[in-house]
């Protein structure tokens, strides 16, 4: 049998739980407060007769009105006649002062309260076809510019982002580094990633494209496969495959990842996509104009789509079908890739084509008769290539991967040099293994920035000089001041020896580049940049991964940069449809051209870079121009 303090304790706990309910427990107290209040008054006036001076005893509805209206305005009491009528409505009026004074303070509380909820960026997204951004990193800003030209011609697009980070932080950060979203709306959530609750957040099961950045600090592709885990592993998920394009730092974490997340993952492996390109471009500068006019949504982008024309025809007959578009592989029924593939090679039923075009709906065969000039057309001539020696300046967790692909390409007795003072330089250069025996090694550890260590290494007798930022070790923003530093001190020991330095140097802040103008480089690889528009890219293209993954691959068919002399005769102008026929011949396909001094177009650094041009148009080009070619070397 329970006692009265059992049942008071009960009744108070009972009361506290009703407290803990938040804004509308705290109003219903108040409301219930109000009608014993009035209730009580008016049944004390029906019951007593109390009745203002001169007036007529009220009945228990008209004291509950009453009551009512001086629970709800003070001033309404002022005219009251009759000290107990006025003691009454006293009473009723500071009962009202006190629970409409609470109620305000409880709406108040209660508005707070929701607006810090929103703050935390906690509620669920209800969007549907967007894209989704999980985690954050430097490269953000460059993957939603990029989004937002894709966007440009969608109705309402949306792209929903999670981080850890605070809500409004990443608001504003977004706002303050891109100027103009056009018609893209940016919704962002705190949350991690890797939980599932929290992804729930961001509404996937309805989403177009999922991106899975890789995080800053350490253990980051650890971060991004759990990512992915939970999002194809989660019990609540959609029937229909998600398309996931996600970011790797390490090749060796590649193969797990490729396990959790299966067909539904396209991986962008940065280090390595980063590295491939610098060694090709070291070898070839202006070569990451072209790489970054591919991925760019803002000039020619790579399609994979079905060409009912081009069904039972054979590549070569398909590579000469076209004057606005490039033809440069197949998309088999299986999803493998297949760039330059055999001349002979016939397109089959449901194979897609793998075509560079401005835009879609601008790839249609070429119906007027194809003017060629096949006297200007050139046989091919060999031209030896002899040992060569490269430089490298700086280190970071990419260079190991550039020493290796470098000796994948060069002749025997080449030889590589490593100058860096880095901590971990000795032992990284312990642990390479070079694929073959054509290529030499040595490293010095200096201060790359002196001008007093880069003469001790008689920089003017290398072919190549590549220089690395010490991203690793420093921030963003001082590792590109570092390589700024490097570049310059280059360029004055050019101008000091009278001749020329082939350098090609790796930032990290695109907005740094313009900067490093001034040093006269041959060219940038902008790391951050180049990975972010292939994570655009492959959100939107379930192919491109493994479309660049066949042009980075040394047993696949590669970009080159030729001279223009050695397939065309320079003399009269010629078109492109002629360049095209002269390297189907050798059996490479020609994919656009790099003229000297060419302007820029629409503020674009381009570097004289034409990819995917007019076939039609008659153009003259002279001894320094360059052909661009998919080609097996």
């Amino acid at each position: 049998m329970k006692t009265r303090d059992d049942w008071r304790a009960h009744l108070r706990y009972a009361f506290d739980k009703s407290m803990a309910g938040g804004a509308m427990a705290l109003i219903g107290w108040l409301a219930l407060i109000s009608l014993i209040v009035i209730t009580l008054a008016g049944a004390f006036l029906a019951i007593t007769g109390i009745a203002p001076a001169g007036g007529e005893p009220v009945s228990f509805i008209e004291g509950t009105w009453e009551s009512l209206m001086r629970t709800f305005d003070a001033g309404t009491m002022g005219g009251d006649q009759g000290w107990g009528f006025r003691l009454v409505a006293l009473v009723v009026t500071l009962a009202g002062i006190f629970v409409f004074s609470a109620l305000i303070g409880v709406i108040s509380s209660g508005l707070e309260d929701k607006l810090d909820e929103l703050r935390k960026g906690r509620s669920r997204v209800l969007e549907v076809d967007h894209t989704i951004i999980l985690n954050w990193s430097p490269s953000i800003f460059d993957v939603i510019s990029e989004l937002v030209i894709a966007n440009r011609s969608r109705k309402h697009p949306r792209i929903v982002i999670m981080s850890g980070r605070d809500k409004v932080e990443m608001e504003e950060e977004i706002a303050a580094k891109i100027e103009d979203l056009g018609n893209t709306k940016i919704i962002c959530r705190s949350g991690d990633p890797t939980d599932l609750f929290d992804l729930s957040i961001v509404n996937p099961q309805t989403s177009r494209s999922i991106i899975v950045l890789s995080p800053e600090g350490d253990d980051a592709d650890s971060q991004v496969i759990k990512t992915v885990l939970a999002l194809v592993n989660d019990p609540k998920r959609r029937p229909a495959p998600y398309m996931i394009a996600a970011e790797i730092r390490s090749a060796s974490n590649a193969d797990v990842a490729r396990i959790v997340g299966g067909p539904e993952l396209q991986l962008v492996l940065a280090d390595d996509l980063i590295s491939r390109i610098v060694v090709h471009t070291s070898r070839q500068s202006g070569l990451s104009a072209v790489y970054s006019e591919l991925l760019d949504f803002d000039g020619c982008e790579i399609y994979t789509l079905e060409q009912t024309t081009l069904v039972g025809k054979p590549f070569v007959a398909g590579a000469m079908s076209y004057e606005n578009c490039t033809l440069i592989g197949v998309c088999d029924t299986d999803g493998k890739i297949h760039l330059n593939p055999h001349p002979t090679r016939v397109f089959q039923e449901s194979e897609r084509a793998v075509i560079i075009a401005e835009d879609d709906d601008s790839i249609r065969p070429w119906t007027n008769e194809i003017q060629l000039s096949k006297e200007a057309i050139r046989p091919p001539q060999p031209r030896p290539v002899g040992p060569e020696r490269t430089l490298i300046l700086g280190w970071n967790r990419r260079g190991p991967i550039i020493a290796t692909e470098l000796c994948r390409y060069v002749a025997p007795g080449s030889h590589l040099t490593i100058a860096a003072d880095t901590p971990e330089l000795e032992a990284d250069i312990a642990g390479l293994v070079f694929p073959n025996g054509n290529m030499s090694l040595d490293y010095r550890i200096i201060d790359t920035s002196s001008r007093a260590a880069l003469d001790t290494l008689g920089i003017v007798a290398y072919d190549h000089v590549l220089v690395l930022g010490y991203s690793d070790h420093m921030t963003m923003q001082s590792a590109d001041t570092r390589t700024l530093i490097t570049l310059l001190h280059l360029r004055k020991i050019a101008e000091t020896e009278g001749t020329r330095i082939n350098v090609v140097s790796e930032m990290t802040d695109v907005r740094n580049r313009e900067l490093a103008e001034v040093t006269r480089a041959d060219d940038f690889v902008v790391s951050n940049k180049l990975v972010s528009l292939m994570l655009a890219q492959a959100s939107e293209n379930q192919y491109m991964a493994a479309i660049f993954g066949e042009l980075l691959d040394e047993n696949g068919s590669e970009i080159y940069m030729r001279p223009m002399r050695d397939y065309v005769a320079i003399d009269a102008p010629v078109n492109f449809f002629t360049v095209a026929l002269a390297a189907l011949r050798r059996g490479e396909l020609a994919i656009g051209y790099r003229r000297q001094n060419e302007p820029d177009v629409d503020g674009r650094r381009l570097g004289g870079v034409t990819v995917n041009p007019s076939r039609s148009e008659m153009v003259q080009y002279t001894e320094e121009d360059m052909v661009i070619v998919l080609a097996r070397d």
